[in-house]
C-alpha cells in the first residue's frame, strides 16, 4: 500500500504511545499536522510559543508512560523551544522533538531555514537524526523513542524534511513496535548487577553508626524499597528538588530537600552525624547540594544509571551503575537477609518530627500584612487531596513550597532543575491536567516567571482545564533580590505593576484576590470551587518574602564563606550600609 511520509509519521507516534503533541503548525511540518487531526490516538495541541510546548512535553514524560512529544517548525521553533529541551536534559526526562525540515531534493529554499538543526540540538540532546528516506521514517522514530527512554533518559531530535512528508511511496508490511522493548534495552545495558559491590555496600550500611538516604529523581519508581530499607537501617531520608515526590513527605524519615547547610533544621540535624550516605539517582548537582555546599562522608556509596556523574562533584567509596529499582531492590534483599529487623528508630523520629514541628511554627510566628507563607501552605494542605499534583517554577517560591508543602504523591511535584528554566510552571501545570483530566492540578509560580509564560493561560481556557495558578505577587524578582542583599545594590529586580484582574480577563481565568491571611480559606474555597466548573483560576498571593528560607539561608552563608578576605569585606560593608541608611 501506498502511504505518505506524514502518515507514517502519523503511524510510528501511534505505536509508541503518544497520547499528545504540542507545538505550533507551520509550512514544514503542515502536513504532518494534518495526519495529526485523523489520529483516534493522538490530540494535537496549540500552544502559544514553542518553550511552552517542551515545558508541556517535559511534564507528561515525567508524571505518565507516555514520552512528550514535540511538533514543532525548524529554525525559529527549535531555538524557542530550546530552554525546554535544556531542561529536560538536565533533568534526565526523556522527549521526542520533530519538526519539519527543508525540501532536501531542492536546491532553492530558504538560507535562513538551512542550518544545521542537529549541531544546534547537539549539545542538549541525547542523539539527532535527519531523515532521508520515506522507507526510514518508521525505524528512525521507533529508534528516537528507544534512545530517549534507555539508560539515563534523555531528549533526541528528529527531522523530517518536508518533502519526504509530502511524498507517497509503496511501503509494503510496516514494523510495530515492541512495548517491551525499552524494558529488554535497560534489562541487558543497565542492569547487570555487581554482587561483590552491592555486598560491599551492605556490609558498610549495617556497619555505619548514622547511615543516611538521598534520593533523586530517577529512583521514583523504587519508592516503597526505599521506605522499606530506610526503616530497617533507621536512617533519614532527603531528597533532591526532583525527589521530593519520590520519598513521601509524610513519612516519618524523611526530613525535606538536601541536608547540610542549605537544608531545614530536620534534615541538618539528622545528617550531622552521617558516617555513610547511599545517594541514589542523584548527581549532588548545585541546586540539590546548596551551591555544593554539603559535605558527604568518606563512606559515599553511589548509584546511578549514568557512569559519568561517579566522582563528578563528591568521591564515591563505592559506585554502582543501573537503574535505581534494580539495584535497591538487590540492596534491599542483601540487608534483609543479614539484618531482617528493623533498628529501633524512635528516637530519630521524634526529632524528626519535633524539628519540622518547630520550623513550621518559626515561619507561622513571622508578621506581616500580607500572606505568610507557612500560612498558606498549611492551609493549601489541608485542601489538597494526597493524589494532587503540583508544578512550580524556577524561584522563590519553589524553596518556599519544598520547605513548606509535603508533597506524598509519588511524581506528584514538578518543577525546572539546575537548567533554571523560568517560564515552566503555566504550561507544565497545563500538561497535567490535560494528563489527569481526574486529579486535583495546581500551580505555583512567581509573577516574574507568570510574565514570561502566562499567556499559556489561554491555552487552559481554550481546553476548559480547571487547573488553579497560584500567583505569589510581590513586584520583585525575589530570589534574585535575596541573593543581592548580602553582596549588591538591587540591580534590575524590581517588576512593573501588572493588572492581573485584566490579564485573567483577557486570557479566559476567573480571578480570586488572596491579600492577607483571614482572607486565605476563603480564597482557596472559592478557587477550587471554580475549577469543578473546568475553568482555569488565577489566585493573586500577596505574598511576603521578606523572611529567607533556610535554602537561601544556607546560600549566602556558604557563598560568603567561599569568598576571599577582600570580598568579605565589601559584603560586610554593603550590609551595614544598608543598615545604617537603607
Amino acid at each position: 500500500m501506498k502511504r505518505s511520509g506524514a502518515w507514517l509519521t502519523r503511524y510510528a507516534l501511534e505505536q509508541i504511545g503518544v497520547t499528545h503533541t504540542f507545538g505550533i503548525p507551520g509550512e514544514h511540518n503542515s502536513e504532518i499536522y494534518q495526519q495529526l487531526e485523523e489520529s483516534d490516538f493522538i490530540t494535537p495541541c496549540l500552544v502559544t510559543h514553542e518553550a511552552s510546548a517542551a515545558y508541556m512535553a517535559d511534564a507528561v514524560s515525567r508524571t505518565t508512560d507516555s514520552i512528550g512529544t514535540l511538533m514543532i517548525v525548524p529554525a525559529s521553533g527549535i531555538t524557542n523551544a530550546a530552554s525546554g529541551i535544556g531542561e529536560a536534559y538536565l533533568a534526565g526526562t526523556p522527549m521526542l522533538i520533530i519538526t519539519g525540515g527543508v525540501d532536501r531534493a531542492e536546491k532553492h529554499y530558504f538560507q535562513r531555514q538551512d542550518i544545521d538543526h542537529q549541531a544546534l540540538l547537539a549539545p542538549i540532546t541525547k542523539d539527532t537524526f535527519l531523515i532521508d528516506n520515506h522507507s526510514n521514517i518508521v525505524t528512525t522514530i521507533f529508534e528516537a523513542y528507544n534512545t530517549a527512554t534507555s539508560g539515563e533518559p534523555g531528549p533526541v531530535f528528529v527531522e523530517i524534511p518536508i518533502n519526504l512528508q509530502s511524498s507517497i511511496e509503496e511501503t509494503g508490511e510496516l514494523p510495530t513496535f515492541n512495548t517491551n522493548q525499552k524494558e529488554d534495552k535497560q534489562n541487558t545495558s543497565n542492569n547487570t548487577i555487581d554482587d561483590q559491590a552491592i555486598n560491599q555496600a551492605a556490609e558498610i550500611l549495617l556497619k555505619a553508626k548514622n547511615p543516611c538516604i538521598f534520593v533523586g529523581w530517577g529512583a521514583k519508581n523504587a519508592y516503597k524499597q526505599l521506605q522499606s530499607l530506610a526503616s530497617l537501617l533507621s536512617a533519614p531520608v532527603a531528597t533532591t528538588l526532583q525527589g521530593l515526590s519520590v520519598f513521601p513527605g509524610s513519612h516519618p524519615l524523611h526530613t525535606g530537600m538536601g541536608f547540610g547547610p542549605c537544608s531545614v533544621p530536620a534534615a541538618q540535624n539528622a545528617f550531622e552525624q552521617c558516617d555513610c550516605l547511599l545517594a541514589v539517582a542523584t548527581r549532588f548537582s548545585e541546586t540539590s547540594t546548596g551551591n555544593f555546599g554539603i559535605q558527604p562522608p568518606e563512606n559515599l556509596i553511589h548509584m546511578d544509571v549514568n557512569p559519568e556523574v561517579f566522582d563528578t562533584n563528591y568521591p564515591a567509596s563505592i559506585k554502582l551503575q543501573g537503574d535505581a529499582t534494580v539495584l535497591i531492590d538487590a540492596l534491599l534483599a542483601k540487608i534483609t537477609a543479614l539484618q531482617p529487623v528493623p533498628r529501633n528508630n524512635e528516637t530519630l523520629i521524634k526529632q524528626i518530627a519535633s524539628d519540622k514541628h518547630a520550623y513550621l511554627a518559626q515561619w507561622r510566628k513571622h508578621k506581616t500584612e500580607r500572606v505568610n507563607p507557612a500560612n498558606f501552605f498549611t492551609a493549601l494542605k489541608k485542601q489538597l487531596p494526597t493524589n494532587a499534583l503540583v508544578a512550580c517554577d524556577d524561584g522563590n517560591h519553589t524553596m518556599l513550597a519544598a520547605e513548606l508543602l509535603p508533597i506524598n504523591q509519588v511524581a506528584g511535584f514538578i518543577s525546572p532543575s539546575d537548567f533554571n528554566a523560568a517560564g515552566f510552571c503555566v504550561p507544565a501545570t497545563n500538561a497535567l491536567k490535560l494528563t489527569h483530566p481526574g486529579k486535583t492540578v495546581i500551580g505555583i509560580v512567581g509573577d516574574g516567571a507568570m510574565l514570561m509564560s502566562g499567556m499559556e493561560a489561554i491555552t487552559a481556557s481554550k481546553y476548559q482545564l480547571g487547573v488553579i495558578y497560584f500567583l505569589f505577587n510581590d513586584g520583585e524578582l525575589a530570589q534574585v533580590a535575596q541573593t543581592q542583599d548580602s553582596a549588591f545594590q538591587h540591580t534590575c529586580t524590581k517588576l512593573e505593576d501588572a493588572d492581573w484582574i485584566a490579564f485573567s480577563q483577557a486570557v479566559g481565568c476567573e480571578y480570586v484576590a488572596l491579600e492577607d491571611d483571614e482572607q486565605i480559606q476563603t480564597a482557596l474555597d472559592t478557587a477550587f470551587q471554580l475549577t469543578l466548573e473546568n475553568k482555569p483560576v488565577l489566585v493573586d498571593v500577596h505574598i511576603d518574602y521578606s523572611k529567607h528560607t533556610a535554602f537561601m539561608e544556607g546560600i549566602l552563608k556558604t557563598r560568603y564563606e567561599r569568598a576571599g578576605a577582600g570580598t568579605k569585606a565589601r559584603y560586610l560593608a554593603r550590609a551595614l550600609t544598608r543598615k545604617l541608611i537603607g
